[in-house]
């Protein structure tokens, strides 16, 4: 199982999107600062994911998601809920 997942930091109003097979994990390499891109906003929590049966589709959707520049249709789909929402990895 792939996810595509939204992080939102902590500290500052900025959101991360990205893929993995492993969630738990992957938040901890995020929250220890060993992600690049996520590094200087730590630390984050979940906000919303997807499952998806192949690693192809996860990465559609990443691209998909990523494509929308405006943070408020990123709001709208975090509040709607329509993938699995969580606080933490599970």
């Amino acid at each position: 199982m792939y996810y595509i997942y939204i992080l939102k930091s902590l500290t500052k109003d900025r959101y991360y999107i990205g893929h993995t097979d492993d969630l738990k994990s992957r938040l901890e390499r995020h929250n220890f600062g060993k992600v690049r891109g996520s590094r200087n906003w730590k630390p984050w929590q979940i906000v919303y994911k997807e499952s998806y049966s192949s690693r192809g589709e996860a990465m559609k959707r990443e691209s998909k998601l990523k494509s929308w520049k405006n943070k408020n249709m990123l709001n709208e789909l975090i509040s709607r809920g329509g993938g699995t929402v969580t606080s933490e990895a599970s």
